[in-house]
Parts: structure tokens; sequence; C-alpha cells
């Protein structure tokens, strides 16, 4: 019963977050398809200025996290889909979050010129800051250097820190109330995962992808669906992290 409970309390944050992202995307589906797919183009839009702060977070702790990279991964086939030519977007958008993972310098510049590409569009700001905070919790917990970044994106740009506090305090207290409740057998795990004890990271990996992009209420897709469904489906994607996650924790990995 605390599961459910706790799968409730999460479901309810994520779902807000998804939706309010998924009007966004469905607004300007229209303008997104106008834009030019080339690299310079892309880098100085909106998006590409996100795709840009996402991975200063990701990278924030020294290396992308395996939970990170499959709500990156899950992120840039929904924004790559409102384009015309989805596959060469993504493909920029991954080349532009890989060049971007390693610098520290150039923060405050991005932020700057991302709060410029949404100046009129406030709401929008809390919908991706949201994203970002989600991004840097995903893995469990907030590392100092994530939480620097984070600060830094907030103030860059001009973001009400009220606003922010309260988005970071949700995040937060659900990983207080995960920690505080009972752990997922190992067992369980395996089963929620579908899989066995005697199989290797490599088909448990491939398990847990399969599951995740199944379950995953992502921005676009998740669009015309119940709130029910999206709900259940949250909780159920946060059950398959934790069984991978306790899974990988047993072996070592």
């Amino acid at each position: 019963m605390g599961n459910i409970i706790l799968f409730a309390l999460l479901a309810a944050v994520f779902y807000y977050i998804f939706k309010s992202y998924s009007r966004y995307e469905a607004f300007d589906k229209q303008v997104y398809q106008e834009v030019s797919t080339d690299y310079e183009s892309l880098k100085h839009s909106d998006l590409g200025l996100f795709v840009a702060l996402c991975a200063k977070v990701a990278k924030a702790d020294g290396r992308v996290d395996s939970l990170e990279a499959e709500l990156i991964k899950l992120m840039l086939d929904d924004v790559s889909a409102v384009f015309d030519e989805p596959q060469k977007t993504r493909e920029i958008l991954k080349q532009i979050f890989n060049e971007e993972k390693d610098r520290t310098d150039n923060i405050e510049q991005i932020a700057r010129d991302f709060a410029t590409a949404l100046r009129r569009h406030k709401q929008q700001q809390v919908q991706f800051m949201g994203f970002l905070i989600q991004l840097a919790f995903v893995d469990g917990e907030v590392s100092p250097n994530e939480e620097e970044i984070l600060k830094l994106i907030a103030e860059s740009l001009a973001f009400d820190p009220n606003i922010y506090h309260k988005l970071f305090d949700q995040f937060e207290q659900m990983h207080t109330q995960r920690e505080a409740s009972t752990a997922t057998s190992l067992e369980d795990a395996y089963k929620t995962l579908g899989v066995s004890e005697n199989d290797d990271m490599t088909t448990i990996k491939k398990a847990y992808r399969k599951l995740v992009k199944q379950y995953h209420p992502d921005i676009i897709k998740a669009q015309g669906k119940s709130e029910e469904y999206l709900q259940e489906a949250t909780a159920k994607t946060q059950q398959i992290n934790e069984a991978y996650e306790l899974i990988k924790k047993s072996r070592g990995d």
C-alpha cells in the first residue's frame, strides 16, 4: 500500500509537468515545422538551447547516469517529432547535447539566451525548469554540482525563486518519501522487468529499455490520453526505474 501511495504522489507531479509540456508542444507544432532543420538554426532555437541546458544538468556530477540518459533519449525523440525531418533533427539535437555536456563556461549565456527566446512565455519557462529539476532527481538524488547548476540556470533565467523552490521541494519530498518507504525486494525487481537473476546485464538492460519505452508518458505521444492513463504510466515507469537500479546495485554496477 505504501508504494501505491508513493507512486500516486510521483504521478501527480510528473503528470503536471508532462501535461503542461505537451500543451506547449501542441501549440507550437506548426511553428517548429517551419524552422529550418540545420545545425545553426536549431542550436539557437529555444529547443536547441533547452537541450544544451539539459546537457549541463545531466553531466553536472561527472557522468550521464543511465536513467538520465533514458530520459534524455525520450525527450529527444519527442521534441524531434514536431519537425518535418525528425531523424535529422534528432541527430542535430543529439550533437548539440554531446557538444555542450562537457562545457561549463557558457551556462549563464545559454540560460540568458533561453530566457530571451521564451520572454513572452513565462509558463513555458516553468515547464522547462520543471523538466531540468526532474532530470537532476531521476537517478534518486541531486548532487551538489547539479544543484549549483540548477540554481545558476534559474538565476540566469531570472526565474521566480519561490516557484523554483516549490518545484525543487516537490521532487525532494518525493525522494525522501521513496527512501523512507519499504524497499522493493530483489526478487520483485526481477519480476517487474520480466527477467531472471540468471540473465546477464545486457539482457536485463534491453528488457528495461523496452519497458521504459512502453510505459513512459512521453511528451508528444501522451496527447489525447486520459489523466488516469498518464498517472498509471508514470507510476509504472518509476517502478521500472527503481527495479533496474536495485538490480544494478546488487551486481555492483
